[in-house]
């Protein structure tokens, strides 16, 4: 496994002898790939919220561009103490949090973002969950609030669910499972390698979160459609963090980091809303075709796709000791949980 770590990062903290400050001086490091994006808008707002709550002293210096780390290689390096957050997406990676790729099934019920947090949330402090990224030395801290992903491609528009029978297409995780069962033919590429991939033919379409992620990776430069409404499932992408790191946090920190979340979620709503207006206009000057699924279409595809996908999942993961049932009902009990409390039954 290809590492690339920038010297003289340490673990953890530099704290300041007890009693010299209030607040004493903390510096972590966050790795993240690709751009300054709406996906990173929730760790840009903690990392601006801690500064200004630490009066300065408490800062998290965000690495973009697989500065630090390579995506995949993040989890390892949180083990290994090479800097102190990271962003994951378990689809890159299923078998080094296979309790967790829960998050990943297609067709679960968390279009609403909202509901996304609350259940994500929820999930994360699932006991099984805990214990399988305490392996990795590690905390899933909060979620990116991923839109439903669409797809976005080259060639002729994929009009019918068996237009896609045979076509290579990039998806991960549960999508692309549901993606396999309707004939198409999954392939997993991280988020930075997707353009040139899809430039040299490698394969023909790729899901992403709806809109953002398109415009930031530029797919809409060589593509000629995208859907809008077959939402076949969302990465799930947690903010982790080093276990050690968080402990050696003051309380205080800790309680700021936690008060810090709300206005993370809140700037990842802002900055993908901005990103819908502004992408889908330049779309629609730029000609590329969207292709909206009528009814037949989208449940032909729940019931051929995504369902089957879910009881794959259980045994699965049954066989390899994952409570993978019980995380499932979780994730049911959680959603119906969060809609009673935002009143959206």
């Amino acid at each position: 496994m290809v590492r690339k770590i920038a010297s003289g990062l340490l673990l953890a903290c530099m704290v300041w002898p007890a009693g010299a400050a209030d607040n004493p001086k903390v510096a972590w490091n966050l790795s993240v790939w690709g751009p300054p994006r709406a996906f990173t808008a929730g760790i840009e707002a903690l990392s601006k919220y801690v500064e200004k709550e630490s009066g300065g002293n408490f800062t998290i210096k965000i690495h973009y561009g697989d500065a630090l780390s390579k995506g995949p290689d993040n989890l390892d390096n949180i083990k290994l103490g090479a800097f102190e957050m990271a962003q994951i997406c378990t689809g890159y990676h299923p078998g080094k949090n296979p309790g967790l790729s829960v998050l990943d099934l297609p067709g679960l019920p968390l279009a609403d973002p909202d509901i996304h947090v609350k259940v994500h949330d929820a999930i994360y402090k699932h006991p099984f969950i805990v214990a399988e990224f305490k392996k990795w030395n590690a905390i899933p801290f909060m979620t990116v609030i991923q839109p439903q992903s669409e797809f976005m491609g080259t060639g002729d528009p994929p009009k019918t669910m068996d237009d896609f029978k045979g076509m290579r297409v990039r998806a991960l995780g549960g999508t692309g499972d549901a993606m396999k069962n309707i004939g198409a033919v999954p392939t997993s590429v991280p988020a930075p390698e997707v353009y040139n991939s899809m430039e040299r033919g490698v394969f023909r379409a790729a899901a992403f979160p709806f809109t953002y992620a398109f415009a930031a990776y530029k797919i809409h430069e060589i593509a000629k459609w995208y859907t809008v409404n077959l939402a076949p499932g969302a990465n799930n992408c947690p903010t982790v963090v080093g276990l050690q790191a968080y402990q050696a946090l003051p309380a205080h920190y800790r309680d700021m980091m936690e008060k810090g979340k709300p206005v993370a979620y809140e700037a990842l709503r802002a900055a993908q809303d901005a990103a819908d207006q502004k992408n889908l206009a330049e779309w629609k000057k730029r000609g590329i075709v969207e292709i909206k699924y009528p009814p037949e279409e989208l449940k032909k595809f729940a019931e051929v796709g995504a369902r089957p996908v879910w009881a794959a999942w259980v045994k699965a993961q049954s066989a390899k000791g994952v409570p993978a049932q019980e995380l499932v009902d979780a994730v049911l009990a959680e959603t119906e949980k969060a809609k009673k409390s935002l009143g959206k039954m």
